[in-house]
C-alpha cells in the first residue's frame, strides 16, 4: 500500500466557507432523503453510481462537479461502515440525520497552485476559493468545521517503495515485551493486567446512568401514551423527552471516554507496549440469560469501548491485539484448574490450589497468558499486587496530545485501592 502524509492549515471563518459547507450539507441531505424514501416506497437499494446521475448539482450550483460527488460518496461510505459495525453490533445505527453543513473535498482535478496561492475551482461562475499554500499540489483537500474554525486537510502520497508486511511475532518476542491483557465487561467497562499490576474500571457510574436511562424511557413513554395524538401537549412531551434522553447519552460518552482514557495513561506510564484486549463480539448470539440481563447485555457498549481503547493505545504508539477469550474466566491463573462452569459473583476461588482473586482480574490475566502461549500452565501469582480501581473523575480531561515518556498530559484520573 502506498504511504501518505497530511499537511493541516486553519482558515479561520468566512462567509465564503459558510457557504460551500452549506451546499455540501445540501448534497448530503439530498442524497440521504432520496435513498432512505427509494429504499421505503420502492425496496429498492440505490449505488453511487445512481445518485451521481440523479443527483449532479448542489441546489445553489455553488461547488465543483467533483466535491459534489465526494458528498454522495461520503453518504455511501457512512452506509458501508455501518453494514459492516452491525455485524457486530446489531444496535449500530446507519447514516439518517440530515446535514445543515457538511465538510467540502476537493479533489486534484479541482487545484491549480501558482505562486504560492492554492486555487480551488468552484465550477462555472463562480468564485474560486484562494488559500495561501506554503506546500505542493496536494491529491486531496478536505475543509471541515472542528468547531471554532475551518481546516484545510491536505493528503499527499509518497512516492517510494512498498512497506514491507510485519512478521507475526513468534513466542520469545511477545514474552520479552511488556503485555497488558484487558477483559471487557458489563459490570465494570475494563480490567486489565500487566504481569504485575491489575487496574479495575469502576462501572458503577455508568451502570447507574444506564438505569436512570431505562426508567426515563419507561416512565415518559407511559406519559406520551396517555395524550391524544397531535396535542401540543403530546408534542411538548416527545420534545422534552428526546432532549432528557440526548442528555443522558452525552453523559454516558462522557464517562466511556474519561474512563478509557485514565486506563490508558495508567498504561502507557507503566511502560506497556501491546495492549490486547479480550474479542468480545459475538458474545450477544450465544447467550440468553433472561429479560432483566438480556437487557444489560444488548446496552453493554462494548464496541464502542473496544474502539475507544485501540484508538488511545496507538494514538501513544502501543501495538493493540485483539484476543480470542474462550475459559479465560473459568481457568485458575495460579495452577491451570478449569471449572466446570463461570464463577459466580465478582471473586474467582480454586479449589485445587486455593487461588483468590478478582474475577474479571483472573480474565484480564488469562487473556495475557493467552497473547504469550502461557494459558493452562502453572504461574506463581501469589506475590502480585493486589487490584486498584479507577474511578470515574467528572472534572478529568480527555487527552489528545502526543505524550513523552513517564508524562500525563492534563488530570489523568488517579488509582484508589478497592
Amino acid at each position: 500500500m502506498p504511504d501518505y502524509r497530511v499537511h493541516r492549515l486553519n482558515l479561520g471563518r468566512t462567509a465564503q466557507l459558510d457557504a460551500l459547507a452549506h451546499a455540501a450539507g445540501q448534497v448530503y441531505t439530498r442524497t440521504l432523503v432520496f435513498f432512505w424514501r427509494t429504499v421505503r416506497k420502492k425496496g429498492i437499494w440505490l449505488k453511487p453510481k445512481h445518485l451521481m446521475k440523479l443527483l449532479p448539482v448542489d441546489p445553489d450550483h455553488l461547488l465543483h462537479a467533483h466535491s459534489v460527488d465526494a458528498a454522495i460518496q461520503s453518504f455511501f461510505a457512512g452506509l458501508a461502515s455501518w453494514r459492516e459495525r452491525r455485524k457486530a453490533d446489531p444496535n449500530a445505527k446507519p447514516p439518517r440525520r440530515r446535514k445543515w453543513y457538511f465538510k467540502v473535498e476537493y479533489k486534484r482535478s479541482a487545484m491549480t497552485l501558482k505562486d504560492g496561492q492554492l486555487r480551488f475551482s468552484n465550477g462555472r461562475g463562480n468564485d474560486p476559493l484562494v488559500l495561501s499554500w506554503p506546500w505542493e499540489l496536494p491529491q486531496t483537500v478536505v475543509i471541515r468545521w472542528t468547531g471554532q474554525q475551518y481546516q484545510a486537510i491536505a493528503t499527499y502520497q509518497v512516492d517510494g517503495p512498498l512497506r514491507p508486511a510485519m512478521p507475526e511475532p513468534d513466542v520469545e518476542q511477545r514474552r520479552a515485551k511488556h503485555v497488558a491483557g484487558i477483559d471487557l465487561g458489563e459490570v465494570h467497562m475494563a480490567v486489565s493486567h500487566d504481569g504485575t499490576h491489575t487496574h479495575i474500571l469502576n462501572g458503577r457510574r455508568l451502570r447507574a446512568k444506564r438505569q436512570y436511562q431505562n426508567k426515563l424511557k419507561e416512565h415518559l413513554s407511559k406519559k406520551i401514551d396517555r395524550k391524544k395524538k397531535g396535542s401540543q401537549r403530546r408534542k411538548k412531551l416527545i420534545a422534552s423527552k428526546k432532549k432528557q434522553l440526548n442528555t443522558i447519552k452525552n453523559q454516558i460518552k462522557d464517562i466511556e471516554h474519561k474512563q478509557t482514557t485514565a486506563l490508558i495513561s495508567t498504561l502507557y506510564q507503566e511502560g506497556v507496549q501491546t495492549v490486547v484486549i479480550g474479542n468480545v463480539k459475538d458474545i450477544r448470539q450465544r447467550m440468553d440469560v433472561g429479560s432483566p440481563n438480556n437487557q444489560r447485555l444488548h446496552q453493554w457498549s462494548h464496541g464502542h469501548t473496544r474502539h475507544l481503547l485501540t484508538y488511545k493505545a496507538e494514538h501513544l504508539g502501543m501495538e493493540v491485539v485483539l484476543q480470542e477469550e474462550k475459559y479465560t474466566s473459568k481457568t485458575c491463573p495460579g495452577c491451570g484448574h478449569r471449572k466446570k462452569s463461570s464463577p459466580k459473583g465478582r471473586n474467582f476461588a480454586c479449589s485445587t490450589c486455593r487461588y483468590h482473586g478478582h474475577r474479571d482480574g483472573v480474565g484480564a490475566r488469562n487473556i495475557r497468558y493467552k497473547y504469550r502461549e502461557e494459558f493452562g500452565v502453572p504461574h506463581v501469582v501469589a506475590a502480585m499486587a493486589p487490584a486498584t480501581g479507577i474511578r470515574f473523575r467528572p472534572h478529568a480531561r480527555v487527552a489528545r496530545a502526543p505524550r513523552r515518556e513517564n508524562v500525563c498530559v492534563g488530570n489523568c484520573a488517579e488509582a484508589a485501592p478497592l
